[in-house]
C-alpha cells in the first residue's frame, strides 16, 4: 500500500509539480509542449495538396503517438488527484481540454462521414490550450480578467444594448432604400456589428443621408467601445501584476527566514 502510495505521490510531482522544481515535472512540461508543437505542424502539413503517399503513413503514425501519450497524461492525472473534489475539478475543468485532445482520434477510428472527420481534426486544435496549463503568463490573463468581471459583465451588456439600438436605427434609415440589405432588424445586426466594432467591411453601408449621418456617430461611438476593454484589461494586467510580485516577494522572504 506504501509503494503504492509512494509511486502516486512521485507521479503527482511530475504530472503536477512546480516547473522549477528538479523532480521531473520540467521534463515532463518541456514533452507535452513538443508533442503540442508537433501536433499543429502535422495538422499543417498534412493540408498540403499532393503529398506522397509515405509522408501520409508518417502522419499517421505521429498522431497516434501524440494520441497516446495524450490519453496516458489525462488518466496518470486523473489517477494522482489527492480526493475525489480534486478529481471533479480536474476532469469538469482543464480535463475537458485534455479529453477533447484525444478523443476525436477513437471517434474517428470508427467513423466514415468525411464532414465528420473534418469536423474531428479540426478539434485537434485544442490541444494548443495544453500550452496555458502551466504558463505563469496564462495564469497573470486569468486572474486579471477575475478582477475586472465586474466591469466586464457592465461593459458587455452595454455593448448588447448599443448593437441592438443600431440594428433598430440602421434597419428605419435603410430598409426602404435597400430591402435586401436591410430585410429586419436581425438583417441589420450583421451591419452594426461591423460598424460598432470599426472594421466596416464595406459589403453593406449606408446610402441615405439619415443613413450616413446614424453610421457615422455608431462609428465614433465604435471607437470608444473598442478602447474600453483595452483599458480595462491593462489596469486589471498591472494590478495582477503587482500582486503577483507581492507574493512571490513574500514567499521568498518566508523561505529565506526558513533557511
Amino acid at each position: 500500500m506504501n509503494e503504492r502510495q509512494n509511486l502516486r505521490d512521485r507521479l503527482a510531482k511530475i504530472v503536477n509539480g512546480e516547473p522549477d522544481k528538479k523532480d521531473g515535472s520540467k521534463v515532463f512540461d518541456a514533452v507535452i509542449i513538443f508533442m503540442v508543437i508537433i501536433s499543429v505542424i502535422v495538422l499543417t502539413i498534412e493540408t498540403l495538396p499532393n503529398l506522397p503517399p509515405f509522408s501520409r503513413q508518417l502522419f499517421s503514425i505521429f498522431e497516434l503517438t501524440i494520441t497516446v501519450f495524450f490519453t496516458i497524461e489525462y488518466v496518470l492525472r486523473i489517477y494522482v488527484a489527492e480526493s475525489p473534489k480534486e478529481r471533479k475539478e480536474y476532469i469538469c475543468g482543464w480535463g475537458i481540454v485534455d479529453l477533447l485532445a484525444v478523443l476525436p482520434y477513437y471517434i474517428a477510428l470508427g467513423s466514415v462521414n468525411l464532414i465528420v472527420l473534418r469536423l474531428l481534426r479540426l478539434l485537434r486544435l485544442l490541444r494548443l490550450f495544453k500550452l496555458f496549463k502551466r504558463s505563469e503568463a496564462f495564469d497573470l490573463y486569468k486572474e486579471s480578467f477575475k478582477s475586472m468581471k465586474d466591469e466586464a459583465m457592465i461593459f458587455f451588456g452595454v455593448t448588447a444594448v448599443m448593437l441592438y439600438v443600431s440594428s433598430i436605427g440602421i434597419y428605419y434609415f435603410e430598409h426602404e432604400a435597400q430591402p435586401e440589405n436591410f430585410a429586419s432588424i436581425i438583417h441589420s445586426l450583421w451591419w452594426a456589428i461591423i460598424t460598432l466594432t470599426t472594421v466596416g467591411y464595406g459589403d453593406v453601408y449606408p446610402i441615405t443621408a439619415g443613413g450616413r449621418f446614424f453610421t457615422g456617430l455608431i462609428l465614433l461611438i465604435g471607437i470608444g467601445i473598442v478602447a474600453v476593454p483595452t483599458g480595462l484589461v491593462s489596469s486589471a494586467m498591472t494590478k495582477a501584476r503587482e500582486e503577483q510580485e507581492r507574493t512571490t516577494k513574500v514567499r521568498k522572504e518566508q523561505e529565506s527566514k526558513e533557511n
